[in-house]
């Protein structure tokens, strides 16, 4: 077979985009900016679904590999939509009078809160200034004088009488800081302590049993005494619950007037007006400064809460929350550390993002949220309860309960919108039960679009967008074409487009950075090239390395010359930033034995499972080729030369077979080439991936070593719309000293490589003489001989 047969000419290595199809525009200035997402219409349509469907379970997913723009994309699609929403209601939280750990949650609509937020001060100050007002007042001076002043009187006259008895006892009443004490009186004067010893046991007796009399009329008055303070503190207390009633109920009454569509709101100020008169008597007799604390503290519990406020919020809202841990979803309640203790209250609530979005919106990255399990499994509860709580994670695992507030469960209506990989969401499918009950839209993102005349304008409006957004030189048509070419680099396809624009922006910046360091009005062929150029420099030092040691023969590799039983392949090494083509050289062994093909990668547990498939699959091949009429009676062993990384994937099976034909039939193969290709039991060649870069290595080592115009590369045919080389290669190939071969059959490939025909079976089953497959099927037939006669 002739090697012309299958070759490429240069037009196949690379679509070129041609001037005429910009025909459009001139540069990228001319073409108007992008309105619309392009190359995603599957996606836009799965997005629009979602947002629109308002049941339960139909939260979004969006998935897709990095840089196809579905951050940007879902953020800006999500806000269109939030604006034709409504706006959601205003969270306030309360003091709870019946249950103070459990705070009251109301709902108002969007601007009331803040207004009675508003209101609620308006209304303690008003209270606060009326009550002190009241205090100070000379009539409640008076009033509350006058009370005591009875009470006093009443105690007076208890003493007077109870003087008046100690007189007629035989006694004279003393009354001092110590209390109440009676002198016995004898003969009209006062007995001193001498005196009184001196009296008779029956005078002393006498005037012990008045005493008692006495003294049993001291504890009656000392009784009554504490009786009439604690009346008077009751006539007083009721005196300042009447007073306050009188002072605040009509300020109350109004607020209650204003809000009487908010039926807990109502309740709530009743139950202000009872708190306040039964706590605020106690304000009465403390110090000025003691009193001013304990009032602040007692009108703080009055106050209104603002947890979530939308009076400036247009349509629903849309939070996108970059650090999704459990406090800044969910909320918390803070606390305060006085004097070695902490302590709390409700306005020391703080709301999360799943409340600020509430009745809209959230936007997180699903990578982002599954670091914090807590934050999944809340988020899920909330979801599937519909209500969200605020309590701080660490309560559960507390060994020992610890008082804390729990505020009211607030209703819960929003939309979480997810974003991360295909990967994430495969993993959360087979892990996680609630997963699809929960998110039911996925909004998968392509990586490629067509390239068809309607996207080459998109691509174009692109460029002339990104170029207005940073302020870029715009590009001219030869700079268009390229970037265009690029795209399709990226996509590694003749017929598509790169949607991963992130890799795209890239160049037009660095493009345009180069044209103004060349001084260029417009950015043109050669600054994106030039871009490109810098840009794999940057990332090919380990590329670089490799070649270093092919051309200083550290690693083998032949690029000229004839060898048995070895065969160039080629493989792809993906170093994270950079993916680049390796040639590497597979050998194979035959010799007489049963113990069949030994794949040397897979006995060292060096060879992935799709390796070792391809390797197997070749067994089936040569039964089916050489096999049907005698046994297949071989032993072979089959490596990749000087690999230690281990090396996975199929498609260097067909190498590994055209060194094992090669091999038995003791034909040498050409090393100027190269091979790539996959193939099945028939025979049939099949498509590999990374075939551009896989080329372009190979090329790189010729290139090096100095082109003969022999080398080349043998692809499978299917990939070649795949290929988009680079102008180097295309250069190479269109002056005749670099070849690209595409083939289908097994047979092709053998025939390029050893330059003798592969021969076709006949009808006795037997290949023509001076073929390859001749001279396979007489080693094979001698193995089999061999090891029939070693066996008898």
């Amino acid at each position: 077979m002739e090697l012309k047969n299958t070759i490429l000419n240069s037009s196949r290595l690379r679509r070129r985009c041609q001037t005429d199809e910009l025909g459009f525009c001139s540069t990228s200035a001319d073409v108007p900016p992008l309105k619309d997402f392009i190359g995603q219409e599957r996606a836009v349509r799965a997005m629009q679904f979602g947002l629109s469907m308002q049941a339960y379970g139909y939260n979004i997913f969006v998935a897709g590999p990095a840089g196809t723009g579905k951050t940007t994309y879902t953020q800006t699609v999500v806000h269109q939509a939030a604006i034709r929403g409504e706006i959601p209601g205003d969270y306030c939280l309360l003091y709870n009078f019946q249950n103070p750990d459990v705070p009251l949650a109301v709902i108002l609509p969007p601007g009331r809160g803040i207004k009675f937020q508003r209101d609620m001060t308006h209304l303690t100050g008003q209270m606060k200034v009326a009550i002190n007002r009241l205090f100070e007042g000379k009539d409640y001076i008076q009033r509350k004088n006058t009370i005591i002043q009875e009470k006093q009187q009443e105690l007076d006259n208890d003493v007077n009488r109870l003087r008046e008895n100690a007189a007629s006892l035989g006694f004279v009443m003393k009354v001092n800081e110590q209390g109440i004490a009676f002198l016995p009186v004898k003969d009209g004067k006062t007995l001193s302590k001498e005196q009184y010893n001196e009296l008779t046991s029956e005078e002393v007796f006498s005037f012990e049993e008045r005493l008692k009399v006495l003294q049993d009329r001291t504890e009656e008055i000392a009784f009554k005494s504490k009786e009439l303070e604690k009346e008077a503190d009751r006539v007083v207390r009721e005196l300042d619950q009447q007073l306050i009633l009188e002072t605040t109920v009509p300020l109350v009454m109004k607020l209650q007037e204003k809000y009487q569509e908010y039926t807990k709101i109502v309740c709530y100020l009743h139950d202000l007006v009872k708190h306040l008169t039964e706590n605020i008597g106690s304000l009465a007799n403390r110090e000025n400064q003691e009193k001013e604390k304990v009032q602040n503290d007692l009108f703080t519990l009055y106050c209104v809460h603002l947890l979530v406020n939308h009076t400036d919020t247009t349509g629903a809202p849309v939070v996108v929350e970059t650090n999704p841990n459990y406090y800044n979803l969910f909320g918390k309640i803070e606390y305060r550390s006085q004097m070695g203790t902490v302590n709390t209250d409700f306005t020391m609530i703080k709301p999360g993002a799943i409340h600020r979005a509430n009745g809209g919106y959230l936007i997180v990255q699903a990578k982002d949220l599954l670091t914090d399990p807590n934050s999944w499994e809340t988020l899920k509860k909330a979801l599937k309860n519909r209500q969200v709580i605020i309590e701080n994670i660490g309560e559960q695992y507390r060994s020992v309960p610890t008082i804390s507030l729990r505020p009211e469960p607030i209703p819960l209506n929003v939309k979480v919108i997810l974003i991360g990989s295909q990967r994430i969401y495969q993993l959360l499918q087979h892990a996680d039960e609630d997963f699809e009950k929960l998110f039911k839209v996925m909004v998968d993102f392509e990586v490629v679009m067509p390239r068809t005349p309607d996207n080459l304008r998109n691509y174009v409006a692109f460029v002339g967008s990104v170029c207005r957004k940073e302020g870029l030189l715009h590009f001219d048509k030869s700079g268009l074409s390229e970037i265009i070419e690029y795209g399709s680099r990226l996509a590694a396809n003749q017929n598509k487009l790169s949607t991963q624009f992130n890799e795209v922006v890239e160049i037009i910046l660095e493009a345009s950075a180069w044209a103004q360091t060349n001084g260029a009005p417009l950015v043109g062929a050669e600054h994106v090239r030039q871009a490109i150029n810098e840009k794999l420099y940057r990332c090919r030092r380990v590329e670089e390395r490799l070649q270093e040691l092919i051309l200083r023969d550290k690693i083998l590799v032949d690029t000229d010359g004839a060898v048995v039983g070895q065969v160039n392949g080629l493989a792809v090494l993906d170093v994270g930033n950079y993916v680049f083509g390796k040639p590497s050289r597979i050998t194979a062994k035959t010799y007489m034995g049963q113990e069949g093909l030994i794949n040397i990668e897979r006995e060292t547990q060096m060879s992935g499972s799709i390796h070792s498939k391809g390797v197997l699959t070749l067994t089936g091949y040569l039964g089916g080729m050489f096999a049907q009429n005698k046994p297949l009676c071989l032993s072979a062993s089959i490596t990749f030369e000087q690999l230690y990384e281990g090396v996975e994937g199929d498609s260097a099976s067909s190498a590994e077979l055209y060194a094992l034909l090669s091999s038995l039939s003791g034909i040498p193969i050409r090393q100027y080439l190269a091979v790539t290709g996959s193939v099945n039991q028939n025979g049939e060649i099949q498509p590999i991936g990374g075939v551009t870069e896989k080329i372009e290595g190979f090329f790189g080592v010729c290139q090096a070593r100095g082109l003969t115009g022999e080398q080349g590369v043998i692809i499978p045919v299917q990939n070649i719309d795949n290929l988009m080389l680079n102008h180097e290669v295309l250069e190479a190939v269109e002056k005749g000293i670099f070849h690209i071969y595409a083939i289908s059959q097994v047979e092709e490939g053998i025939e390029l490589l050893t330059g003798m025909p592969a021969g076709e079976l006949q009808a006795d089953g037997s290949y023509p003489k001076g073929t390859i497959f001749q001279l396979v099927d007489d080693k094979l037939k001698q193995y089999a001989q061999g090891i029939s006669e070693f066996a008898k």
